[in-house]
């Protein structure tokens, strides 16, 4: 057995950087350049030093690897909507309440910014066997929750086994480690050390195993009282007293609408050079802001640390860098996608309804018809006038981050209402002297758009794609609702037709998206399934893509999973059940007075908080 550090030729060139969520390599790293290619030396405030832990008074400590910081102070940053949902991490499906777990709980492994190699948090290390099946990690001693508890190899066993892979909460993690059929074996060796064993060698299983860790004694009471009352465990009306965790901060105060105020946790395991331990920050605040104007408005008026810059935006916060107290950074094409998708379902529900009207299932169904609405899109102009040119047109699954981007598709197609227009005469559909579209049976074709409001460049990408339609004689009901309501239709209700959204992803690793593409992922957004469905069977191209995703996590030789995961992206090409528009440059506006930045693609411009300081 090797240690980590050592196996990283083996699994990070071999398996996974030889290959993102989770959203990075053709055999060497040039590709890991290639992504932050965009981060140049001036966007960079500290050069990172390597992974390293210390050693004091028994506790292994993660050494910080920026230069050391000064205590107190705040970020104030902002998140659109109503704000978090929960902050339970294991039932998290929004942003906002993610966001705010990363913060209070850390976990085992997480991803170097720079480099995207797997690196040590809770975890001190990994050792693997020869032949790839079996995992030991071992903790760093003496590292405590924030109520003073040692973190041991009883809670990492308690949430693999009692939460993960008992299918508590949010099942992504748990989908996305079967392997073969089967789940992963966990089990303590002793109090330091865990034994993950899997049926076969599974190329993302390293990122996986990294994954975020419960205080048993604080859960363990909450899962005996049942699946019902996990979900609602750590509600935002919890008393932030009650929340235990392992993060850099920790809850101190939640108000609806308006804000959440984490402070610093006093026993967080991180030390600098000084021997002083991290986080530098008194507190980091989130304000719940109602839209995108508005979160400008606050940060132009000071009220913020930091903005994520629209493209739109650009320009004026070019003309204002010089003369003012923030600089702008460009990291380049981030790592999600934004599409249109649409609803393909054909089933009925347990009552014996129709989730989507029969009428419009023919339509979504039609190949011609899909690739008819792709090809009446204007992206240059989306990219252009929505985004003032600080994006790049997306036709392609992988984000043009993705080492696995299919290249061959990346440059995509020219916009051609032409060629539309044929497509559809070729389904039989016919216009009127108006020009309105008509199916083969005299249906007029007019179905529903949703986004989520707020989003104002995604507004604005509706009204655009309403209007191209409208040039091919669709007839699009543009409808921006809240966003809690707009994923309660998409995967509880399935009431919709057509959405325009988004999905963070992974340049490291695409079985992050299985979730997405296989037939009963959780987010099979174009084709979703429940348990008691009438008339459940899959599309002929949903059991390629099954079978697809299976065998790029099975396969280890990056040349070879990259041809496996280049037909995944040919497939949803071809099918169109999503119909990608764009990909937005990662652009940030981070005051002057915060130090230590190191900005990078893959994490982002606050990725060490833990590391920031305010110059005062």
């Amino acid at each position: 057995m090797k240690k980590l550090n050592k196996i990283f030729i083996l699994l990070v060139i071999l398996a996974i950087v030889m290959s993102a969520c989770f959203r990075i390599d053709r055999g060497n790293d040039d590709n890991i350049q290639r992504i932050n290619k965009n981060t140049s030396s001036e966007n960079k405030k500290t050069e990172y030093k390597p992974v390293s832990t210390k050693q004091i008074n028994g506790i292994e400590y993660r050494m910080s690897r920026s230069p050391e910081g000064k205590y107190g102070g705040q970020i104030i940053s902002s998140t659109i909507g109503e704000g978090p949902k929960t902050f339970n991490p294991w039932v998290s499906k929004d942003a906002t309440s993610s966001q705010i777990a990363d913060l209070m709980y850390d976990p085992l492994f997480s991803t170097d910014p720079d480099t995207g190699e797997v690196i040590p948090y809770l975890a001190k290390e990994m050792t693997v066997s020869p032949d790839l099946k079996t995992y030991v990690v071992t903790l760093r001693k003496g590292v405590t929750w924030s109520d003073g508890k040692e973190i041991t190899a009883d809670d990492v066993v308690f949430t693999w086994n009692e939460i993960i892979l008992a299918g508590y909460g949010n099942t992504s993690l748990r989908d996305s480690v079967l392997i073969d059929g089967e789940y992963p074996k966990v089990k303590k060796l002793d109090k330091y050390n865990i034994e993950f064993k899997i049926k076969k060698p599974f190329a993302p299983f390293q990122r996986f195993i990294g994954t975020q860790i419960a205080p048993q004694h604080i859960f363990k009471p909450a899962l005996e009282k049942g699946k019902r009352y996990f979900d609602t465990f750590l509600s935002t009306t919890t008393d932030p007293k009650n929340i235990v965790g392992s993060g850099a901060f920790l809850l101190e105060e939640y108000v609806p609408a308006q804000r959440v105020v984490m402070k610093r946790n006093p026993y967080y395991y991180v030390m600098d050079d000084r021997n002083q331990r991290l986080p530098y920050l008194d507190k980091y605040v989130i304000l719940i802001v109602g839209d995108l104007n508005n979160e400008l408005l606050k940060f132009e008026a000071g009220e913020l640390d930091v903005i994520s810059v629209r493209g739109k935006d650009l320009s004026r916060f070019k003309s204002k860098e010089k003369k003012s107290d923030f600089k702008v950074y460009n990291l380049g094409p981030n790592t999600g996608t934004m599409f249109l998708a649409f609803n393909l379902n054909t089933r009925k529900n347990k009552d014996g309804n129709y989730y989507v009207n029969p009428i419009k299932q023919k339509w979504f169904n039609d190949i011609n018809f899909r690739t008819a609405i792709d090809y009446a899109i204007d992206r240059k102009a989306m990219v252009n006038n929505i985004l003032n040119g600080a994006a790049q047109p997306l036709f392609t699954a992988e984000s043009l981050s993705s080492i696995f981007l299919n290249e061959d598709l990346a440059s995509g197609h020219e916009m051609d209402t032409v060629y539309a227009k044929e497509l559809l005469k070729q389904s039989g559909f016919y216009y009127d002297k108006e020009g309105q579209l008509h199916d083969k049976d005299g249906n007029i074709v007019e179905f529903d758009l949703y986004t989520n409001a707020g989003q104002t460049e995604r507004e604005a990408s509706g009204v655009m794609v309403k209007e191209d339609l409208k040039d091919i004689g669709i007839k699009v009901n543009f409808k921006p609702i809240e966003f809690n309501s707009l994923v309660s239709k998409l995967m509880s209700t399935l009431d919709w037709d057509m959405v325009l959204m988004g999905l963070t992803g992974s340049p490291l690793e695409p079985h992050s998206g299985k979730n997405v593409w296989n037939s009963n992922g959780h987010l099979h957004l174009f084709n979703m399934r429940f348990q008691g469905d009438i008339d459940n069977e899959l599309l002929p191209w949903e059991k390629e893509l099954d079978s697809i995703i299976e065998q790029g996590a099975l396969e280890l030789d990056f040349k070879k999973r990259k041809i496996i995961y280049d037909k995944y992206q040919q497939i949803i090409y071809d099918e169109r059940p999503m119909i990608y528009l764009y990909s937005p440059l990662s652009i940030t506006a981070v005051r002057n007075k915060i130090k230590n930045l190191h900005p990078t693609v893959l994490g982002g411009t606050l990725h060490n908080i833990d590391e920031l300081y305010v110059e005062k």
